[in-house]
């Protein structure tokens, strides 16, 4: 498996993709208190960032349950149009990967609740390249990241955005290598044209 960091800061790029993944406080889907994302290098290194996110409602006991994330936890951390302004310009710039279409359909619900503008994101979902790369996890198991878990011999702590993210961009990884395919012709959408400029070197 493809070696990985956690960093205090959001890194810089470019990187292959991003894999993002978000928490949120209750049935809102706008109420995001946890955001992580997976960074993937050229080298396959995945750089990983988390920052709560103070979602400025309450949290429902479901969810603090599933996620351990609750008011105390976020008292101090950004609100979204906050963390939300320090991480858009790297995330535009990039391809983003979701394991499911939920993550997506919260950020543009985050936006919509501060009457934000629209974000210019290209989305790929790692459940549908999962499907691609393991058909025979249908009925057995799904391809949900806990059955990954568990099929693939992935080590994450789930529910938490971070650990989720860099998840997600391990499955896009492994069936890169299982398909003998990029991740370009997985993914199954265009890459963003800043993809043409030079990839870092490791």
């Amino acid at each position: 498996m493809s070696a990985y960091s956690t960093v205090t800061t959001p890194p810089k790029g470019p990187f292959r993709f991003i894999a993002l993944d978000v928490e949120t406080a209750s049935r809102d889907s706008a109420s995001i208190c946890q955001i992580g994302i997976a960074c993937v290098r050229r080298d396959n290194h995945i750089k990983t960032y988390t920052t709560y996110v103070n979602p400025e409602q309450s949290f429902a006991p479901f969810n603090t349950e599933l996620h351990g994330i609750d008011a105390e936890t976020v008292a101090s951390a950004p609100s979204f149009p906050e963390a939300w302004e320090m991480l858009k310009p790297l995330l535009q710039l990039h391809h983003l990967v979701q394991h499911s279409s939920f993550d997506s359909r919260a950020i543009e619900a985050a936006c919509r609740a501060y009457r934000l503008p629209n974000a210019d994101l290209s989305w790929s979902d790692s459940v549908k390249i999962a499907r691609k790369a393991w058909p025979e996890f249908k009925g057995n198991g799904g391809h949900g990241l806990g059955n990954l878990k568990q099929e693939l011999r992935l080590s994450f702590q789930h529910h938490d955005a971070g650990e989720d993210a860099r998840a997600a961009a391990q499955v896009v990884l492994l069936a890169e290598r299982r398909l003998g395919q990029s991740f370009d012709l997985i993914s199954g959408t265009a890459r963003k044209t800043q993809f043409a400029l030079p990839l870092d070197r490791p």
